[in-house]
């Protein structure tokens, strides 16, 4: 499982632990997963989504950015 945390200028939006994350990159969208390689990447207007053992969850953003080390993914996003 991946720690995730999810914040905004506004607000913490998702603090937990899911299996997988899928973010709008700059290049392109990419799937992040459990021992993905560390990585820190800008993020465009897109959705992110997330799965949980309760469902995936989806929501828009505008931009932000993308880090990932050690099974912990924290993305910061503009709303």
């Amino acid at each position: 499982m991946l720690k995730l945390k999810i914040v905004s200028p506004e607000k913490v939006v998702f603090t937990g632990e899911v299996k997988s994350v899928l973010v709008p990159g700059t290049l392109g969208s990419f799937e992040i997963l459990n021992d993905h390689a560390p990585i820190i990447s800008s993020l465009e207007n897109g959705k992110v989504e997330y799965t949980t053992d309760a469902g995936k969850t989806s929501f828009e953003i505008t931009g932000g950015f993308v880090t990932v080390k050690k099974n912990e993914v924290s993305l910061c996003v503009e709303m």
